[in-house]
């Protein structure tokens, strides 16, 4: 049995940063507090949690304290009540995510409507339109058009979450031109989730079965994992090695691995070595 893991799976740059800064701040600084977890996912949180950084759901008084920016962004007002209750801030946001809410901001200021293609609920989703002053529309494969409200529309600009699927992006963005005659549409999915898209849209088909590693509360892993499922019905989504079935393997010659942006490398070497041992 060959196992073939992808060379995207793992980490990306953005997480990565967002790690690096979180486990190298000064401890020194005094209480160090961040909104939810830094990445969606279970190890990497623990592993955050033993460092002595504190999860919060408000802002209290700040003084000597210092607030982490997750990896997923904040909207400004975060920024702004963080000042004022006296919190020095360190943030870690994406790099890639920094850039939709550079355009975003652009383009209301010049009288574009926003339309973001994304997950209504996602932190990063609530970071984007957390940056503008007026609200924005929030469309995906699962909400139907508001087309009365779109034919009202003469011009917008259309970003999307960093983690989309681009086929289904793109594929709204053309239902989006039949209604308005302004569509300005930026591609904001990141290189290394098209990269890790394209490499899943090959090894289904080269594989049986797929195993893609991650949380369930991972964008990004679910997008790969419909995906891989929608190319092999023989795709299975983990979180850890407990979760393996021995019967996936039985009689298989070749497996495929993959796993979300924001899993450790060492939770997928866990797997690999317990797939080895059910030959």
């Amino acid at each position: 049995m060959k196992i073939n893991l992808a060379k995207s799976a793992g980490f990306c740059f953005g997480v990565k940063r967002a790690l690096n800064i979180a486990l190298e701040l000064n401890r020194g600084l005094g209480p160090i507090e961040m909104f939810g977890d830094i990445v969606h996912n279970d190890c990497v949180v623990r592993q955050i949690k033993k460092t002595g950084i504190k999860k919060i759901s408000r802002l209290t008084h700040g003084k000597n304290k210092t607030l982490l920016i997750r990896a997923h962004g904040a909207s400004q007002g975060i920024f702004q009540k963080a000042a004022a209750f006296g919190y020095r801030v360190v943030d870690a946001t994406c790099p890639m995510v920094k850039g939709i809410h550079k355009i975003v901001k652009a383009m209301e200021t010049q009288g574009y409507p926003i339309i973001i293609i994304g997950d209504k609920n996602h932190d990063e989703v609530r970071g984007i339109t957390g940056q503008l002053s007026g609200k924005a529309l929030i469309l995906n494969e699962h909400t139907p058009l508001p087309i009365s409200r779109l034919r009202r529309m003469k011009k917008v600009a259309v970003v999307s979450q960093s983690t989309q699927n681009l086929e289904k992006v793109l594929r709204i963005v053309a239902q989006l031109k039949k209604y308005i005659s302004q569509v300005k549409f930026f591609n904001t999915i990141c290189r290394p989730t098209m990269t890790k898209q394209q490499e899943i849209r090959t090894m289904p088909l080269e594989n049986d079965p797929m195993i893609i590693i991650g949380s369930k509360s991972s964008a990004n892993t679910k997008r790969l994992y419909e995906i891989s499922r929608s190319l092999n019905k023989k795709s299975y989504w983990i979180q850890s090695k407990s979760e393996l079935d021995p019967r996936w393997f039985k009689g298989v010659r070749r497996v495929g691995i993959t796993s979300g942006s924001s899993t450790p490398d060492s939770t997928t070497q866990e797997i690999i070595q317990a797939i080895k041992k059910m030959r």
